[in-house]
């Protein structure tokens, strides 16, 4: 091992900005010799390995990574050596957008991933994907059409539960979910300004969560209802604590994001800190990040009520703020978080969710609904 250069090793499975991972009292160590790529346990001997490009993808280190950890876990060894053979560097490539950040997290975009390797990562570990969505109000007629594009594109072929708050469970209606998923109504006081709401959802969620859904999902994502899906979303977005970034800001410099610049709020950022403007239609992460996630963001909220303040976009400042000194160990980029007010840009190849549905998308599902 002495003297080969190492590969950095990153998120999902754990954020690990060194060289070497201690789990289950195994240590396991990534390294290339000359153009090979290598992954070991020392303890148990377990090794795979391959001859390819010295430029190897980080989905195909993940795939060793995460098989490597789970034979771990679950105390099996193969009986032979693993090889898994690397698709061409060339392939996850892409150079007309950022795809990585000045912390080494991961910004995803189409091209950057291949999901068939990641899927064969992530199955075996038989993971259960929460999903949080907030229908007050008026806002009961999204959910079908939320539910119904979730059903053809989220995580297929993974257990999927979705929590629906509403103030209204009899305006919920009933989608046709595959066997593998649960729809859960989640009864929340509705409240007469919609500030009020947009600040209540934070501690809403951090209450399921130690309440309910800790038990049941091994990662959740915070979702706004007026989304649509059209294109697949899966195992490319799961990692530690994952923002996105907002399709109205990612082409402008820092000095023109909307962050809360009044002192007195605990959602401040000064001037010339921050390194992107992450919407709060779309966060999430494993649950136990979450948790933490939204804990904090509900008592930011709530020092600020204490002192007759509301930031300047509410739980989206504070998210902000938070994101701002701890970051998120991966990024989606504007293609998880598109407005369809919107001209689609060249640079998103492929829109996988649409957000602020439009007046002729709203009347063609209320339409869908009467037929």
């Amino acid at each position: 091992m002495r003297g080969l250069p190492y590969v950095a090793i990153s998120d999902p499975v754990q954020r690990s900005h060194g060289l070497s991972r201690r789990v289950g009292g195994d240590i396991y160590l990534a390294h290339l010799q000359r153009t090979e790529f290598r992954f070991r346990s020392r303890r148990s001997g377990f090794d795979s390995s391959c001859s390819e490009s010295l430029k190897v993808p980080q989905d195909s280190l993940l795939l060793c990574i995460i098989q490597c950890l789970f034979h771990s876990y679950t105390g099996l060894r193969p009986k032979e050596t693993v090889s898994f053979c690397f698709p061409p560097f060339s392939s996850f490539r892409r150079q007309d957008v950022l795809t990585l950040t000045p912390w080494l997290a991961p910004i995803v975009w189409e091209g950057t991933f291949n999901s068939e390797i990641l899927d064969n990562a992530y199955k075996p570990l038989n993971l259960t994907i929460g999903v949080t969505a907030f229908a007050i109000g008026k806002y009961t007629r999204f959910v079908g059409r939320f539910l119904e594009s979730a059903e053809k594109h989220f995580m297929k072929g993974y257990r999927v539960n979705y929590y629906i708050f509403t103030n209204d469970p009899q305006a919920i209606p009933r989608v046709q979910l595959q066997p593998s998923r649960r729809l859960s109504i989640v009864p929340i006081k509705k409240y007469s300004h919609w500030q009020e709401i947009s600040m209540r959802r934070m501690e809403a969620i951090n209450r399921h969560i130690a309440e309910m859904s800790h038990r049941e999902v091994n990662y959740l994502f915070c979702l706004d209802i007026d989304m649509v899906f059209y294109n697949p979303w899966g195992a490319e977005t799961l990692g530690e604590l994952v923002a996105a970034i907002h399709p109205g800001y990612y082409k402008v410099p820092r000095s023109q994001f909307p962050y809360e610049r009044r002192s007195f709020s605990a959602a401040f950022i000064p001037d010339g800190q921050g390194d992107f403007y992450y919407g709060g239609a779309v966060f999430g992460g494993l649950i136990s990040q979450v948790y933490e996630f939204t804990r904090t963001c509900h008592m930011t909220i709530l020092a600020d009520k204490a002192n007759g303040i509301m930031a300047a976009w509410q739980e989206e400042s504070h998210l902000n703020r938070h994101f701002a000194s701890h970051k998120p160990s991966k990024l989606l980029s504007p293609e998880y978080l598109w407005d369809d007010t919107k001209p689609k840009p060249p640079e998103d190849s492929k829109t996988r969710v649409d957000i602020n549905l439009g007046k002729e998308n709203i009347h063609n599902y209320n339409k869908h609904l009467k037929e």
